[in-house]
């Protein structure tokens, strides 16, 4: 009892000289490292052993490069360039994606091999580019008309089995990518003529025309000479001879390569191209190394980028016809029912054929028809009467 007492005695002791003294001078190194480590601890989540400070350093981003099938001045580019913006931005830095425009690692038909090799460590282009290896490829994007609007085809491939089919297409031709879509294009125009353009599908025939993908089946149908050019080989063939017609995707893409300079005819609208998209793909391997939320964001930067694309593609292609028109003094018009239905007739021919012959085809063009078919007659129901009410408000005739 007496060694208790006095172990109490000297601790008060003790306390109050402590209170009499500075701080500096009362703190044994002992207390204040159990202070500095208590601090460490209440801060802690930055800590990642207990008892040892962490000195925060800035990790180096995961580079991607990406090469497009579209030339640096081509609005292709620029979409594919709003894609990467949402990517970098939505990554907070951790993920930087390096676009490349056509030609600066590989050609613009050779970027999926690139990418599955690990050349490149993605691509935006589109899936007729790569036809040669498989006629399937082409149903995403540039396959036969079934009804479907362009909207209608990029939600097959969202919700109606369109990309599990692409994903067993692409396993099956052991290409190692990923692959997601974006922006569902405006029919394309039937094109550019160095005269002015058939109204019978029948005069079609004997016509050296650029087109690529299943498209290219269709016109050989139709009885045109074919040939598949990308964008930046089109003005230079229909100055040589090799074509006296062609198509490439819209009113500003073919103004800025010159197709103005080398016609003066241009025949808007065509089932040939009537519902295509962009195929976004990278290398599965640098893709399955990231982390699920960088992956989340490559899927779903397409979404949002497929709206800015479409507001980009309604400001330039409006602005730009009219520029063709009034600056130019290109001749446009539309295509006409004749061609229509000799198109439609070509695609019963070819896709007949094409269901016999080639793995996966019928699968594929089955799965994007049945879609069509039901969503298709909810949105031809329903729609309104756009063109009516256009030209109602607008006092204004369209082209027939």
């Amino acid at each position: 009892m007496e060694f208790a007492t006095l172990k109490l005695s000297t601790r008060d002791n003790m306390t109050q000289t402590k209170q009499n003294l500075p701080s500096t001078v009362t703190d044994s190194p002992q207390a204040s490292r159990r202070r500095f480590f208590g601090k460490a601890a209440t801060a802690a989540v930055a800590v990642p052993l207990a008892g040892i400070p962490m000195i925060a350093a800035a990790q180096a981003p995961i580079v991607f490069k990406m090469q497009g099938s579209w030339g640096a001045n081509e609005i292709f580019s620029e979409m594919a360039q709003q894609y990467v913006t949402r990517v970098n931005e939505m990554s907070g830095g951790r993920l930087k994606i390096e676009y490349l425009p056509a030609g600066a690692v590989v050609k613009p038909f050779e970027i999926i091999d690139a990418v599955s090799k690990g050349v490149l460590d993605g691509g935006h282009h589109v899936s007729g580019y790569w036809y040669g290896k498989s006629k399937v490829a082409s149903l995403f994007g540039t396959g036969p008309v079934s009804g479907a609007t362009p909207e209608i085809g990029l939600s097959w491939i969202h919700a109606g089995g369109g990309q599990q089919l692409w994903d067993k297409l692409v396993a099956k031709m052991n290409l190692n990518v990923v692959g997601f879509f974006s922006f569902p294009m405006p029919s394309q125009p039937l094109g550019w003529f160095k005269q002015a353009p058939p109204k019978k599908a029948a005069d079609l025939k004997g016509f050296k025309y650029r087109t690529i993908g299943l498209a290219a089946d269709l016109m050989q149908e139709l009885g045109m000479a074919v040939a598949q050019l990308p964008g930046g080989e089109i003005v230079p063939a229909m100055q040589r001879g090799v074509i006296d017609a062609f198509e490439f995707n819209n009113p500003t893409a073919d103004m800025r390569f010159g197709a103005q300079d080398v016609s003066k005819y241009y025949s808007m609208g065509s089932f040939h191209q009537a519902q295509e998209f962009f195929e976004i793909i990278f290398n599965k391997d640098k893709y399955n190394a990231l982390p699920a939320d960088l992956k989340a964001i490559l899927k779903y930067a397409a979404e949002a980028a497929s709206t800015a694309s479409t507001a980009l593609a309604h400001d330039n292609y409006s602005k730009d016809l009219q520029e063709l028109i009034v600056k130019h003094k290109v001749q446009v018009s539309r295509t006409t029912t004749d061609v229509y239905k000799g198109q439609l007739a070509a695609w019963d021919k070819v896709t007949a054929k094409l269901e016999k012959e080639v793995d996966m085809f019928k699968e594929v063009n089955d799965s994007f028809k049945a879609w069509s078919r039901r969503v298709g007659f909810y949105h031809f129901t329903n729609e309104a009467n756009y063109k009516l009410a256009y030209e109602y408000v607008q006092k204004t005739k369209l082209p027939v």
